[in-house]
């Protein structure tokens, strides 16, 4: 049987499901019905021309992607000329980190991180250290906060840039950025700071200028919107060398022609999570809360990955369940219409636990069987009851096979 021919029974085996209910927000988001009316005239009927051309679609493209620029920079508390649309979260962060190291190379070489970052931070990091760059990784607590007293011996007059996420990608600890940019400047002013947002931007208040970091990362797919643009913020007054050559477009750091239809989307998507902002991030959290405890109430041996209550992010419920495989519970759970994910989404074909779980000091066998789940303000209390309706059951069956019992 080829790849296809298995790939087919297994949707096959999905057929006369009573319910869906999409939890894997963290690996790829599905995108609602107005962001997806808002792009579809972008790719035919008005704006499809390069917005670096004079002409009517062309002026109509440069039009649009000024307007994205100016409304999502007036949810990030900056000017448009800080904002620079990428391809992508991975995209941006790559720019931001080996953009920065291009340019301060003769400056010195460290590179400050912590050991709970994205891959895309992560990954770059290990490779620029190849390339001669010193990299300091900096520890976590149980819940996933960065050490601040580590931090602060780290930097030194080496140091060039700190990159740290302001809100775990897996576990949605919210860290004290404020403060860690604090201790940098304070030791060492020219020192640039730049943090992953993506999992803040929708979700927590966020403000760059308030934050005072000099770069930031936000991602279209973390907030509903179409995959295929972020965006970096880039402070007034920091160079980065492009890391990329091609024709320039609106964008100065990033070649190419512009894709307005997702530029237009991601804009669409950031007005809908910042239209009563603070109503959104309630019913999330109200929906967070209630599946994490319902799975508590009828679960035995579990464990909540990340803190509990307003230092974790509205959306985000990571539980390792004891004795149950994983990747053999997501398999169970969509086969009852509930899709999540085991581990980082760049790691579940490897066998290897996620790193961010190991850095907060899961055992492997916890890592391994942990699952991320994110809600979404087009979640409902159904889906959540339906979740926890297939939840435990799913958990009691793949703990059976070993001769163990899992509801209280």
């Amino acid at each position: 049987m080829s790849v296809l021919e298995n790939v087919r029974e297994l949707l096959r085996a999905h057929e006369g499901l009573k319910r869906e209910v999409y939890f894997d927000i963290e690996n790829a988001s599905f995108v609602p019905q107005e962001v997806v009316d808002a792009m579809l005239p972008y790719f035919n009927q008005r704006a499809y021309g390069n917005p670096t051309l004079t002409h009517k679609p062309g002026w109509e493209a440069f039009e649009a992607i000024m307007e994205s620029s100016q409304k999502i920079a007036g949810f990030l508390g900056c000017s448009v000329e800080e904002i620079n649309f990428t391809p992508g979260e991975t995209e941006a962060n790559n720019l931001a980190l080996i953009g920065t190291t291009l340019m301060a190379r003769k400056k010195g070489g460290k590179i400050i991180t912590s050991q709970v970052e994205p891959l895309s931070v992560i990954n770059v990091v290990d490779l620029l250290e190849k390339f001669g760059f010193t990299v300091e990784k900096i520890p976590v607590d149980r819940d996933g906060f960065i050490n601040l007293e580590r931090l602060k011996e780290a930097v030194d007059d080496q140091t060039i840039i700190v990159s740290l996420s302001a809100v775990n990608h897996e576990i949605g600890t919210i860290q004290p950025i404020k403060e860690a940019v604090d201790i940098v400047k304070s030791k060492k002013p020219d020192i640039l700071f730049h943090t992953d947002a993506s999992d803040a931007y929708g979700k927590i208040p966020l403000n760059f200028k308030d934050l005072k970091v000099d770069m930031a990362t936000i991602s279209s797919p973390k907030i509903l919107g179409p995959r295929g643009v972020g965006v970096l913020y880039v402070r007034e007054g920091v160079h980065l060398e492009r890391i990329l050559e091609g024709q320039i477009g609106t964008q100065r750091l990033w070649p190419g022609v512009e894709n307005t239809p997702l530029i237009v989307g991601f804009t669409k998507a950031s007005e809908l999570a910042f239209h009563n902002f603070n109503g959104n991030v309630d019913y999330m959290r109200n929906l967070r809360d209630k599946l994490i405890d319902g799975i508590f109430e009828a679960v035995s041996d579990v464990h909540l990955n990340g803190p509990r209550g307003d230092k974790r992010a509205p959306d985000n419920v990571n539980i390792s369940f004891l004795r149950c495989e994983g990747e053999a519970l997501t398999i169970e759970l969509s086969l009852h219409g509930v899709y999540v994910s085991s581990g980082s989404a760049c790691t579940r074909r490897v066998l290897q636990p996620s790193h961010v779980l190991v850095a907060i000091g899961r055992r492997f066998e916890e890592a391994h069987g942990s699952i991320l789940m994110k809600v979404t303000r087009y979640h409902t209390d159904e889906d959540i009851e339906y979740a926890l309706e297939v939840i435990p059951k799913a958990v009691e069956r793949l703990r059976g096979i070993t001769g163990s019992t899992v509801t209280k």
